[in-house]
């Protein structure tokens, strides 16, 4: 239901601060309820809905809410749970803004005793792109109609117009527009931030939002001053005061590593932990303290903050009252968030002291250094989190191999966040949580740019071999590689959808580390090739004349992947180590090169021949174990059927115990009476099947069930084609005892077999 109101009635369209908590329950289900006559529940459940609960007198149905309305519901919730305690009711609020009945749709209205906000919600169900030309346009035309209403109702409260959007690429046009017009943008994820925010901080979790919304705008009745000692250390000037948590949190800003502050970038604070900031909080609440100073950088503009000594200035520390800005986000908090918020639901904020080191006007870079020194010596920074934060601090280096560190891990971050490429939402950035979509890291991403040639080799102050792509200046490249990368990507996901919508989930094997990082490097190899053999130059091109002269290439890895059995695939999938990601690369290049036999990446011949001897080598490794197994394993079951004293005897077929018994009579000939061999140790592979298969019951009774191989439990030929296997394994094995190069498919039957006798990875279905 959507309210009409003016400014006469607007109460009525509020919901009571005591239902809100329940109504939060109600929006944050994914469905729709609704109670319904029996006799109506064949016509509601024509419409999608579905019996939820049957009680006496109706039925209580469901369906799943539409992505709008969900959204919306959402951005409700979260503004709740920030402690707005003025929230709408139902679908949202008209606004009449004329005397002409014209109307402004407000999706959601939140406030509270300092601040209305006003929110319209766009959203859309698939990715697409949009300038927002009417939706701004139209809060443009009745903002000063609609800020008169709120004031006339909600007098002294600062008013905010936002919009929040889920599933829409904003053009830089929208942006702009939006900014001229004091408008906020927040998009699905900064919702989920604050939403997140809510969940660790519960009521503290506003300070931010307040800092996100109003940053730069004064704080009613913040009270500035403090007592400090102005001093200098590391060539920096500094400030110490002690100062009430209550006052801090209303100027602190956090500067989370997450999509909703994209816009101040860089970032370098990893998520307040939940269970560390209730810690924090019981031992604040119990009387504890801590003695250790709080770190910010206090933001004054192009003025130093007001400082007013009190003692004579020398070389050493002075005396005085410094004046903090009063205004939201002046004061960014380098160390110790979960001490100064661990105050934020305690009575104890208006009456301690927290002591804090503030540093002014601090580049973001200095910033981030400096927040990398103190966790060098603290709690680590995760190696997900630096490499973020080097994207940042190392653009602009005087070392040119930092600059492209820093260049590669930039064009990671962008194919995670930004909603035009095809990996977005899929790199584990900052400390955003990992799952099966969200399982690609940054280092997959460099080490796929590294292994490459996009960019070439660098000293510290010259470029050693500019790669393919190279122009010289970190925007220039990343403006040229980065959308012929996101061509590429967008091309396999176009071929290879199922394995698209798996990720990392069971089954998939390509949009997983090893296979981007293989996929990054295929790409330069067909540039490489397109330079050689066309004679193009990337660095010149047109992206679109690059991408269509790929194309060809990657067809033939897309069907390569298409076409691969369960069991190759899952050997994909299974290829970890230092070593995966070349083997899953080399084999892309070996299935291009059988529709294009011209395509010779450097080093794919002699990589080819090393590949065939270490297949010999391992797979002679994988023998003796399966041969050292089905020794011990088969003698087990005989002499528990047939006893200890006649197990050899009645086991073993007389042809193969004669064989046996010679070539032990052989050796022990020339063999001292201590190291005689047993008759037993004297078998060949094929042995084996020949005991197996000796007889159907003895089959049936001793072998059947572990030694038919998976997959094969109806295996046509009755019941001793079972055990054929084992004739292929000795095939194998004896011309792996000559100079036979052991086939790819041979390699991987004996990887099976391994898997399925001595590791016990794999069983039949018997």
């Amino acid at each position: 239901m959507i309210f009409q109101t003016s400014a006469d009635d607007l109460s009525e369209s509020l919901v009571p601060a005591k239902a809100i908590a329940r109504e939060v329950r109600r929006r944050l289900s994914p469905y729709q309820l609704r109670n319904v006559a029996r006799p109506a529940i064949g016509v509601y459940e024509q419409d999608g809905w579905t019996v939820e609960r049957r009680l006496r007198r109706f039925v209580k149905m469901r369906k799943p809410k539409p992505h709008e309305v969900a959204f919306r519901d959402r951005v409700w919730s979260t503004f709740a749970r920030l402690d707005f305690h003025l929230m709408n009711r139902g679908d949202g609020i008209d606004l009449f803004v004329d005397g002409e009945g014209k109307t402004q749709h407000v999706s959601v209205l939140a406030g509270d005793d300092e601040v209305i906000l006003v929110v319209t919600c766009l959203s859309s169900e698939t990715l697409r792109t949009t300038h927002l030309r009417h939706e701004v346009q139209s809060i443009i035309d009745s903002r000063a109609a609609t800020m008169r209403i709120l004031r006339r109702h909600f007098p002294d409260r600062k008013v905010k117009f936002v919009v929040a959007t889920n599933n829409l690429a904003i053009t830089p046009s929208a942006r702009d527009a939006m900014a001229s017009a004091d408008i906020v943008h927040m998009d699905e994820e900064s919702v989920d931030y604050f939403m997140l925010l809510a969940e660790h901080l519960g009521k503290a979790a506003r300070y931010q939002l307040l800092g996100s919304l109003f940053a730069g705008q004064r704080i009613p009745a913040l009270d500035p001053e403090v007592h400090a000692i102005r001093g200098r250390m590391g060539g920096l000037t500094y400030f110490f005061f002690v100062i009430e948590p209550d006052r801090l949190l209303k100027l602190a800003y956090i500067l989370h590593r997450n999509r909703a502050n994209s816009s101040l970038m860089p970032t370098y604070q990893r998520l307040i932990k939940k269970s560390r900031l209730q810690a924090v909080s019981r031992f604040v609440d119990d009387g504890g303290f801590f003695p250790n100073s709080i770190i910010i950088n206090l933001e004054t503009g192009s003025r130093a903050p007001r400082f007013d000594a009190v003692s004579k200035a020398g070389d050493g520390p002075v005396l005085g009252t410094l004046h903090l800005p009063q205004t939201y986000r002046a004061a960014y908090v380098i160390d110790g968030q979960h001490r100064l918020y661990g105050y934020a639901n305690s009575d104890r904020a208006i009456s301690e002291l927290v002591p804090v080191v503030a540093f002014v006007n601090l580049p973001r870079s200095e910033q981030v250094r400096l927040f990398m020194q103190i966790n060098e010596n603290q709690q680590a920074v995760p190696k997900n989190l630096r490499n973020t934060l080097n994207a940042d601090l190392l653009w602009d280096s005087d070392d040119l191999r930092e600059q492209v560190r820093a260049l590669k891990l930039r064009i990671a971050q962008h194919l995670g966040e930004a909603k035009t490429s095809p990996l977005y939402g899929r790199i584990i950035l900052g400390e955003n949580p990992r799952s099966a979509i969200r399982c690609l890291t940054i280092d997959a991403i460099n080490n796929g740019l590294t292994r490459g040639n996009f960019l070439g080799s660098f000293y510290k102050t010259s470029v050693k071999e500019a790669g393919t792509f190279y122009l010289g200046t970190n925007d220039a490249t990343f403006d040229a590689l980065v959308p012929y990368i996101e061509h590429c990507l967008r091309h396999i996901r176009s071929g290879l959808g199922a394995q698209w919508a798996l990720g990392a989930g069971d089954g998939g094997f390509v949009f997983i580390n090893t296979g981007v990082e293989s996929m990054l490097r295929i790409f330069s190899d067909v540039i490489d090739d397109l330079i050689a053999t066309a004679s193009i130059d990337p660095r010149n091109s047109a992206t679109e004349e690059l991408f269509a002269m790929t194309t060809p290439y990657l067809d033939l890895a897309v069907e390569h992947l298409q076409s691969l059995s369960g069991e190759q695939a899952a050997e994909y999938r299974r290829m970890y180590g230092s070593g995966a990601s070349t083997r899953y690369w080399r084999r892309l290049q070996v299935a291009i090169r059988q529709g294009r036999p011209n395509f010779s990446p450097p080093g794919l011949d002699v990589y080819l021949e090393d590949e065939a001897k270490a297949f010999n080598t391992e797979s002679f490794e994988m023998i003796r174990e399966l041969e050292t197994f089905l020794n011990k394993d088969v003698r087990r079951r005989l002499e528990d059927k047939f006893g200890g004293a006649t197990w050899f005897r009645m086991g073993v077929p007389r042809k193969v115990r004669e064989s046996a018994l010679a070539i032990a009579a052989q050796k022990n000939v020339e063999l001292d009476p201590d190291d005689q061999v047993d008759p037993w140790e004297c078998l060949h592979l094929i042995d084996y099947q020949a005991i197996m298969t000796q007889s159907q019951e003895i089959w049936t009774e001793l072998f059947a069930k572990r030694y038919t191989r998976p997959g094969e439990e109806s295996k046509r030929g009755g019941w001793s084609a079972r055990a054929n296997w084992m004739a292929e394994l000795n095939r194998i094995r004896n011309e792996n005892a000559h100079t036979y190069v052991v086939k790819p498919q041979e390699y991987e039957f004996l990887t099976q077999l391994t898997a399925w006798l001595v590791k016990g990875q794999l069983e039949n279905d018997l």
